[in-house]
């Protein structure tokens, strides 16, 4: 039984080990701008906005978010076709290149925040984590501005 064991642990950590060696390390990320807007209670989802800096030589994959004001954040992508409908879906995996900066912002990728668990209340912030493919995370304080607010300077 242990050869066995040892065998299946070593095929685990092979690929593993491989794959780590070529992912960009999510500390070379920067946040900045951060905000959001006040919701109407929690039946509605709320929103996060940012700009993601890639400061490293290598792409960064944004995998997922988590905080604890939502069960289910998520990066969006809002869109319009052709006839002027506006349409959001799941963004998945965000590629940031070497140098490049991703904007999360109001009409186009954002932190879709979806069962909010408590309101988003103007004046206070919350911590939102942002998960990458290398397993690390970068967090950042997002205040929470006026329910009209159209960026971090409003």
């Amino acid at each position: 039984m242990k050869p066995v064991l040892h065998a299946a642990l070593a095929a685990l950590a092979l690929p593993l080990g491989t794959a780590s060696a070529v992912l960009a390390g999510s500390g070379q990320v920067s946040i900045e701008n951060a905000w959001s807007r006040a919701s109407i209670g929690t039946s509605r989802p709320g929103a996060a906005y940012m700009e993601i800096l890639n400061t490293g030589d290598e792409t960064v994959i944004l995998t997922g978010l988590k905080t604890d004001i939502a069960m289910m954040p998520e990066i969006h992508r809002s869109s319009t076709n052709e006839q002027g409908v506006s349409s959001m879906a799941p963004a998945g995996d965000v590629s940031i290149a070497p140098g490049e900066t991703v904007a999360l912002e109001p009409g186009g990728l954002h932190a879709m925040l979806m069962k909010l668990q408590r309101p988003m209340k103007e004046g206070e912030t919350f911590l939102l984590s942002l998960i990458f493919s290398d397993g690390g995370g970068v967090s950042v304080d997002v205040p929470v501005l006026g329910i009209a607010a159209r960026g971090p300077e409003n």
